[in-house]
This record gives C-alpha cells, structure tokens and sequence, in this order.
C-alpha cells in the first residue's frame, strides 16, 4: 500500500512593524511635498502663501509642477 506525502505547511507570514520614527518621516514628507506643489493659500494667508510660494518656486519648477 503506498501513502501519499502531505505537503509542508505555507510559513505564517508575519506583520510588518513599522517604526514610528518612520510614520512622521512620511508624514512630514506628504506634508513638505503639499507645500512645495500646492499650496497656494488654501491652508496659509495670502502673504504667507505669497512668502512660501516665493520660496519654494524654483523647486516647484524643478519637480515639473506649473505654479504660473
């Protein structure tokens, strides 16, 4: 009589932790990514949004996004 082998179990795959240190990381990046791409007065007052705008014009052009 011959008996059929079981396949192995699948390995459990396990959760991956993520540092909190990671999690502000990208927050901070999503938020410096809005600013430079974006912002336009919708969050800061317009002269603030005119600083901000000013500041950050010729990387706005670098990364592609028409600002004018």
């Amino acid at each position: 009589m011959t008996t059929v082998a079981s396949a192995p179990a699948a390995p459990s795959v396990s959760a991956v932790r993520v540092p909190v240190w990671a999690w502000a990381l990208l927050a901070f990046a999503v938020f410096a990514l809005y600013f430079v791409s974006q912002e336009n007065g919708a969050l800061l007052s317009a002269p603030a949004a005119q600083m901000l705008h000013e500041l950050t014009h010729d990387a706005r052009h670098a990364l592609g996004v028409p600002c004018h």
